[in-house]
């Protein structure tokens, strides 16, 4: 028996239900770290016309004063917060499948409202979808990351991603409304270039970025340690160098030991050290760049940094009916969100020469 159109948007909301509900999109792999990060510490807000105000305090306005006996003091009314408006950005993925394709896998779509799916065809209308959402998933997921990864600068569209919001020029451009080139307060840290001739050089940098990321503001030290393959292999090197290693051999039932020269972990001031493959696609991506990605590493402040999926607008399944002169469905999925921030000395960026 034929299936109908109702039948049809039916299974597709089925098969997008369990991929999105048990299965669901933001559910990153380790292979994609920093879309992971920013959907586990994502924050649902209201984009109001279009922009999300972030409350900035730049100053205690402080009338800090001394005074003896019946010395006159005086008042002033402060003024220590300003606004950084951030703007939403929308994204979208979807496939389309028509009524010949359907015909050749073994599904006949009617308009007859009283038509019946047989097995054959829930099976065959089953694997279609499944094939054609997990592929839309994968994709979505592909593109979406490397968005989130880079500045914008080429697509109006693009939210300004971590190389905006964490630049490696942290005194150029205006990030939330408020330049940089102006406003000290409002740049992240930057190292760039640091040798890894003289060993401990670079954990030395590290050491003094650290320091900086923390010195100002309420908001702790940075929770994610984000790098390409060269600086992570330029962190383990340099460690080596000035760490003495202890190594456990365990004794085989022949009598001798077994090595493992590898690292379990890679980790500095307690935070696990993530290696990006992103980064390295970035780079084959891009070409040559001033600062390729793949020696760039990030210190990252999760209450600084956000993703602000619009409420009730992230990862919204669609199944638009289908167009009166075209017998071909659609299926899709749309998110709506911003990248914030709220303080950028909370942040740096540091790569290799």
């Amino acid at each position: 028996m034929p299936l109908t159109a109702a039948q049809m948007v039916s299974g597709a909301n089925t098969q997008l239900q369990t991929y999105a509900t048990n299965d669901p999109i933001d559910q990153f792999t380790t292979q994609r770290p920093l879309a992971n990060w920013l959907i586990q510490n994502r924050q649902d807000s209201i984009f109001g016309n279009g922009v999300f105000n972030e409350k900035i305090r730049y100053t205690n306005d402080s009338n800090y004063q001394n005074y003896t006996g019946d010395d006159q003091v005086t008042y002033n009314r402060k003024k220590t917060v300003r606004l950084a408006p951030f703007q939403a950005y929308e994204a979208f993925d979807g496939f389309t499948l028509n009524e010949t394709e359907l015909a050749n896998n073994g599904i006949i779509l009617t308009d007859d409202r009283n038509a019946v799916m047989t097995e054959a065809e829930k099976i065959q209308i089953v694997n279609i979808l499944q094939e054609n959402w997990t592929t839309l998933k994968d994709g979505f997921q592909e593109n979406w990351d490397i968005e989130v990864h880079l500045d914008g600068a080429t697509n109006p569209k693009a939210v300004p991603g971590l190389d905006a919001l964490v630049s490696t020029t942290p005194t150029v451009g205006t990030v939330g409304g408020i330049d940089r080139a102006a406003t000290p307060y409002w740049r992240n840290w930057a190292d760039i270039g640091i040798s890894t001739a003289t060993a401990g050089n670079l954990i030395s940098h590290l050491e003094t970025l650290w320091r900086k990321s923390i010195a100002y503001g309420k908001l702790g030290a940075p929770d994610f340690i984000v790098v390409g393959s060269d600086m992570y292999d330029a962190i383990q090197a340099d460690a080596l160098k000035v760490m003495s290693r202890q190594i456990t051999m365990g004794t085989s039932a022949t009598g001798g030991v077994t090595l493992d020269p590898s690292t379990k972990s890679l980790a500095f001031k307690g935070v696990p050290v993530v290696w990006d493959p992103t980064f390295d696609a970035l780079d084959d991506l891009l070409g040559t760049i001033a600062v390729p990605w793949k020696k760039r590493g990030y210190f990252l402040n999760s209450k600084s940094l956000k993703l602000r999926p619009v409420k009730g607008r992230w990862m919204v399944r669609r199944t638009p009916p289908r167009v009166y002169d075209r017998h071909t469905h659609y299926f899709g999925m749309t998110a709506h969100y911003g990248l914030t921030l709220k303080k950028g000395n909370s942040n740096a960026v540091f790569s290799i020469a």
